[in-house]
């Protein structure tokens, strides 16, 4: 059983590592600011420590890695700036680095390290360089596009009215996960140090166009959705940063090996984007941003 330390335990990604790894019989510190949140008292629920923790805040940081074997970190420049998710990132490895972790998975994105000019991806990248000169021993898992966004602000605004609107053409593919995927693949490399160390993997459990994700969203809501494509001049209203990175997807691409990936890994029980959009709960989701529409929309991410 190893100790593991799992950052942004009451967000997406590293919920669901922090599940995977307590599924798998690991002990789990969770590492939140929010020690105090639902999230992590679910998590608390199912045995996993909580501890508080903050990028920006060295003591608390250092005693809740102390002792641990490994560390799963992720960092977000939504809520902040993109030079402060480097700045936290960076403040994070040092203190891995302190503590002599012996393993440590970072979750960056697909093609960050491809000089795409995306200003969250090239954040990560920076992040990433730090943790590969830190003399840590590493592995950057990299998720392509989340599908757990499409359950979220800019899709269920956009739902209630039968629209998808997403800012690509109709029949441009793009590469999908959900977080669940997310968090077993990093569970993966948190208990195979062996194999994964010194890797860069990008990720994704599927490909689907947004003409196909507008029909599955048809089908599990058992009543027409169309796609909409609004114009980027609308979303850089919102993000500049987002802007670019749908400009990146429609213009380049965000293409991950779906197919090698189930192969080489098929104990990693992979989503289509169809399972899981019939695994979530439209009503209740649809009923949850009707409470909450009369506050400013959570803008589409990753």
């Amino acid at each position: 059983m190893l100790t593991i330390a799992v950052t942004g335990a009451t967000g997406a990604q590293g919920g669901a590592t922090a599940r995977a790894l307590l599924t798998a019989g690991h002990h789990v510190r969770a590492l939140t600011r929010r020690p105090g949140s639902p999230a992590a008292e679910a998590l608390r629920g199912l045995g996993a420590e909580v501890r508080h923790a903050d990028f920006d805040d060295p003591g608390p940081l250092a005693a809740a890695l102390a002792g641990a074997d490994a560390l799963f970190a992720v960092t977000t420049p939504f809520g902040t700036d993109t030079r402060t998710e480097v700045r936290q990132g960076t403040a994070l490895v040092d203190a891995a680095t302190r503590a002599r972790l012996g393993h440590v998975v970072l979750t960056s994105a697909a093609h960050a390290d491809r000089g795409t000019g995306v200003p969250h991806f090239e954040s990560k990248w920076a992040v990433e360089q730090h943790l590969r000169s830190s003399g840590l021993p590493w592995t950057v898992i990299a998720p392509a596009a989340f599908m757990d966004n499409y359950a979220s602000g800019w899709t269920l605004d956009g739902l209630r009215t039968g629209v998808f609107a997403w800012p690509m053409p109709a029949d441009r593919p793009l590469t999908l996960i959900p977080a669940t995927d997310i968090g077993a693949f990093a569970a993966l490399a948190l208990q195979r140090r062996d194999d994964f160390a010194g890797l860069r993997v990008d990720i994704a459990s599927d490909t689907c166009t947004p003409a196909q994700i507008a029909a599955t969203l048809s089908t599990v809501l058992s009543r027409p959705v169309i796609h909409t494509q609004p114009p980027l001049t609308q979303v850089r209203t919102h993000s500049p940063d987002l802007a670019a990175m749908f400009a990146y997807f429609t213009d380049t691409g965000l293409d991950v090996d779906v197919a090698g990936l189930r192969h080489a890994h098929p104990e990693i029980a992979w989503h289509t984007f169809a399972d899981w959009a019939g695994e979530q709960n439209w009503a209740a989701l649809l009923d949850h941003w009707r409470e909450q529409v009369r506050q400013p929309s959570p803008r589409p991410g990753r």
